[in-house]
């Protein structure tokens, strides 16, 4: 509080404070003196506004600060410490950098109570602050996902509510034990249909048909119209329950699961209608073509494996480092088949005919597969070789380790996600005054918090719950 200090003593320290004599700042218990020509650089700012906060009286002190002695001229802020001694450098320096260990949204936040601009936040920090905010953004889909699964909106039509259970039943094998037992149906149907057709390739379990030619056995193929069968009706009752069809046809496993459907209906129009459009001989090579792409089912595997899915992710993230293991090893197969090439050429029987069938010399060696088929005869050509291969090992060896840290760092963060997705219901079930996320009223309220956590930007659920904040005073600032 102002130790009986009157508004006219105020403004008579108002120009004492807008010369060159310094004020003093505590933030949380650290004190500093900053003066007027520093702060004057960013009139805008918070600290800034300290210079003329006098003139205005109580209520302008204290809408800038959170406590003021006007004896000391020390003004008292209930802010961390720590971030502050980072934000004011873009006073001095013009910018600002956030020290290891701070969280990114609290840094934030503690940048707009001072009314610093984050333009002023070095790119090395905003990437920090972009990858918590995603973060954020994540928990909180999840959230209003579980949330929207909870609740039943009455006010919809019966259809929209049948399409929302057929939705989870299909896509969400934890919402229950039907839909669970649904997922491990699929995934058996899936490795049933990858063992049949790996299966119908043995000669001896193959049958002759009328013109002598072999083909699966019968057994087999109803095993396969089976699979087909339940492939197609999971994909059309996904399709029917979907809530965007455009984007659920667009997406990528999608256009996997469709791929692994069509060439057996392809298949079956070219059997029976093509033998009169075409010859018989074109009708089954384009049918063995289709059936090859019967292997693309095997990716389905991955809607039920989280495993893989991490993995592709992980492979996803590191397209940089996979694009330069590709162009060193394109570099690197050019100019030793091509040395290889020179080397070999005076020998006789050299089995370098040219620099493009180099090329495959190159690679095999550069991949340490080495078939020896082709191989140098000359001693060049061997020194060459053994050059060529020591190259690629380094090569392949460089990207190992960023694609594991990518791998590891993505498979931590979805581990931490889900941790704090349910820590953050099981915060609004506190929260919630009868304890029970299933009630209606219960779920709109706790969807309105998450609304307000996400639009604070906050790591935490902790500041919704309190309405109003406490008032501190001077000594427990200075704490």
């Amino acid at each position: 509080m102002i130790c009986g200090s009157s508004l006219e003593e105020l403004n008579g320290t108002d120009s004492d404070c807008s010369d060159e004599v310094g004020i003093v700042v505590n933030v949380g218990g650290i004190r500093q003196i900053l003066y007027g020509d520093i702060l004057n650089r960013y009139p805008e700012t918070r600290l800034a506004e300290l210079l003329t906060c006098l003139a205005g009286g109580y209520d302008a002190i204290f809408s800038l600060c959170d406590d003021y002695d006007p004896g000391k001229r020390e003004f008292y802020f209930d802010r961390d410490p720590d971030a502050f001694k980072c934000i004011i450098e873009v006073y001095y320096y013009g910018e600002v950098h956030m020290k290891k260990g701070i969280c990114p949204m609290c840094f934030k936040n503690e940048m707009e109570f001072w009314k610093v601009d984050l333009c002023f936040l070095d790119d090395c920090c905003k990437s920090h602050l972009s990858e918590k905010k995603e973060e954020l953004e994540e928990i909180a889909r999840r959230v209003q996902t579980i949330l929207d699964d909870l609740g039943v909106d009455t006010s919809v039509s019966r259809w929209k509510r049948f399409q929302k259970y057929l939705w989870k039943f299909m896509e969400k094998p934890e919402s229950s034990f039907p839909a669970r037992v649904t997922a491990v149906l699929s995934f058996l149907f899936i490795l049933i249909s990858s063992i049949v057709m790996c299966v119908g390739t043995i000669p001896e379990l193959q049958v002759e048909d009328s013109e002598g030619n072999h083909i699966e056995h019968p057994t087999l193929d109803n095993i396969e119209t089976a699979c087909i069968g339940w492939f197609t009706l999971e994909y059309v009752l996904r399709l029917i329950s979907s809530p965007n069809k455009l984007h659920f046809a667009l997406s990528f496993m999608n256009i996997i699961d469709v791929l692994a459907i069509l060439p057996f209906y392809v298949s079956l129009i070219l059997t029976h209608l093509g033998a009169s459009m075409m010859e018989l001989t074109n009708v089954q090579q384009a049918v063995q073509a289709l059936r090859i792409m019967r292997i693309a089912r095997i990716f389905k595997l991955a809607r039920h494996s989280s495993g893989l899915q991490t993995l592709t992710y992980a492979l996803k993230s590191s397209f940089k480092e996979l694009g330069l293991l590709l162009m060193y090893l394109a570099v690197g197969i050019f100019v030793f088949s091509a040395l290889g090439y020179t080397m070999e050429q005076s020998h006789p029987d050299t089995l370098f005919k040219s620099i493009p069938q180099s090329f495959w010399w190159a690679i095999i060696t550069m991949t340490t597969v080495g078939y020896g088929d082709i191989y140098p005869k000359t001693t060049l050509g061997k020194l060459n070789a053994a050059t060529s291969f020591l190259c690629g090992v380094i090569a392949i060896a460089l990207p190992i380790h960023p694609i594991i840290n990518n791998f590891v760092k993505y498979y931590n963060k979805q581990r931490v996600l889900e941790t704090a997705t349910k820590h953050e219901l099981e915060l609004m079930e506190l929260h919630s005054s009868g304890g029970d996320l299933r009630g209606s009223k219960e779920v709109s309220e706790d969807v309105s918090i998450w609304s307000h956590l996400k639009a604070s930007h906050s790591d935490t659920f902790i500041p919704a719950l309190s309405k109003e904040k406490p008032h501190r005073t001077r000594l427990q600032s200075c704490k």
